[in-house]
């Protein structure tokens, strides 16, 4: 089954620049920016640049390029904010959602990164 992309969902709009975002991170392949409703201390999101819906399709389409990126992005913006263990901090916690059971709200694939303080345990009951 080929993935339908939304290209109107709030993610898209942000790369085209329609909706206003205050990026912390930007690479080629990869923009980090703050939720806007945080969790944690710091809870930052971090999307591809490229039209995915979920990890499945961008895992399964983006061109290897666009995966390291993306994940050396991840990286990289929990090093800059002090979470990485091998850098200070006390670790984070990375989410993603993907599919309806999941509860995944913007049909873009995406990364939340948490930390700053204990984020508790994997999933409620």
């Amino acid at each position: 089954m080929p993935y339908d992309y939304d290209d109107q969902n709030v993610f898209a709009k942000i790369l085209r620049g329609e909706i206003p975002s205050k990026p912390i991170y930007e690479s080629d392949h990869a923009i980090a920016f703050p939720d806007i409703t945080p969790q944690k201390k710091h809870h930052i999101l971090v999307i591809p640049k490229g039209p995915y819906r979920c990890y499945d399709h961008f895992v399964q389409s983006a061109s290897d390029e666009e995966q390291l990126d993306f994940f050396r992005a991840v990286g990289t913006v929990a090093k800059q904010r002090g979470l990485s263990e091998a850098h200070g901090g006390n670790g984070y916690r990375l989410i993603t959602n993907s599919g309806r059971d999941s509860h995944q709200e913007v049909p873009h694939f995406h990364v939340h990164l948490l930390g700053g303080e204990p984020v508790g345990p994997l999933t409620a009951s």
